[in-house]
């Protein structure tokens, strides 16, 4: 197998999409083992990076914040604690004249809380639903059927029984929605290589 390339700081190009590794414990493990589609593809995080002149930003739905606009070395920091793989993809360039508009759409829903109970609304977001919903005006992304199954049981994972059980919610399974894995399979973005500070 040939190494991954490791891209440099000034390599990342506007419009950028930045994926995080998932964890195998807690709320990491549990989207990853509803979602994961192959060994490559393993990721709990989405954002999309913004740079302007000589600063990067990464606009990105997450728990800690919610719809935000946050510095690439602060994010780095934060999402590589616990060891994880921050990963670029990168739009083919048949699509990346949706870029502008995208990141535009994209600080139009900076500030929305975070959708912990990643069923769509137009007030909360996760952090799929805020990449989808950035190029949705062209059809860059589509929605899918949520899986909360276990891949390798075929049976809804326990933890999101509980979780939903907590929030007094059925489990959401097949209701229309988007993870990180998913739009990292896209047939429209090339994976570019693995970011390191």
């Amino acid at each position: 197998m040939i190494p991954e390339k490791i891209l440099k700081e000034e390599e990342i190009q506007n419009g950028d999409l930045i994926f995080v590794g998932a964890q195998t414990e807690e709320l990491s493990g549990a989207i990853s083992r509803v979602t994961k589609l192959s060994d490559q593809t393993n990721f709990d995080h989405v954002g999309l990076i913004e740079k302007k002149a000589d600063s990067i930003f990464v606009l990105h739905a997450a728990p800690m914040g919610g719809s935000q606009r946050e510095e690439i070395h602060h994010f780095y920091t934060s999402q590589t604690e616990k060891n994880n793989q921050i990963v670029i993809y990168r739009l083919k360039k048949e699509y990346q004249s949706t870029i502008p508009h995208a990141i535009e759409k994209a600080k139009s829903m900076l500030g929305k809380p975070y959708n912990w109970l990643y069923i769509l609304n137009d007030n909360e977001l996760y952090c799929s639903d805020f990449v989808e919903r950035a190029f949705r005006d062209d059809n860059v992304f589509e929605l899918i059927p949520m899986n909360f199954k276990n891949k390798e049981t075929g049976v809804i994972d326990t933890f999101w029984v509980d979780f939903y059980r907590k929030k007094g919610k059925e489990v959401p399974q097949d209701e229309p929605g988007t993870n990180p894995n998913q739009l990292a399979t896209s047939e429209k973005l090339v994976r570019i290589g693995e970011f390191k500070l």
